[in-house]
């Protein structure tokens, strides 16, 4: 596959991320909103790892480290880390109930809305610095 075609792929995948959050949106599934905007986020990150570096993205879902291995980190706002700290536990894939629940606890339409409108912002910003 060429780098295009790898940069597309995550791209690709990104959008039908966010559309999907979109969906649970609608349906109210707030921590799902959360957890799907978490993945368009690490799917831009490694489109962005693609197109910039030589070597492929690591199997990992911290944004911090994706940020920084691929020099983005000392780029970004005051709020933009802020959303970042906001979404690391969001990564909900392998969490048990408990952990869950608490997290679902915290999250409502508003917030859901307010991490769509974000991660929308997030993209933005990172396909401009391609």
């Amino acid at each position: 596959m060429e780098k295009e075609e790898k940069i597309r792929y995550w791209l690709d995948i990104a959008n039908e991320d966010l559309d999907v959050a979109e969906d649970m949106h609608k349906t109210k599934h707030w921590l799902y909103v959360a957890f799907m905007c978490h993945q368009v986020m690490e799917k831009l990150l490694k489109a962005y790892w693609t197109a910039k570096r030589d070597d492929m993205p690591p199997y990992i879902h911290s944004h911090v480290k994706l940020l920084d291995s691929c020099g983005l980190l000392s780029q970004m706002t005051e709020d933009q880390l802020e959303f970042i700290d906001f979404m690391v536990p969001m990564n909900i894939e392998a969490r048990y109930p408990e952990y869950k629940q608490n997290l679902a606890a915290h999250l409502n339409e508003q917030v859901s809305l307010e991490i769509i409108e974000k991660t929308k912002l997030f993209k933005q910003w990172i396909l401009q610095k391609f």
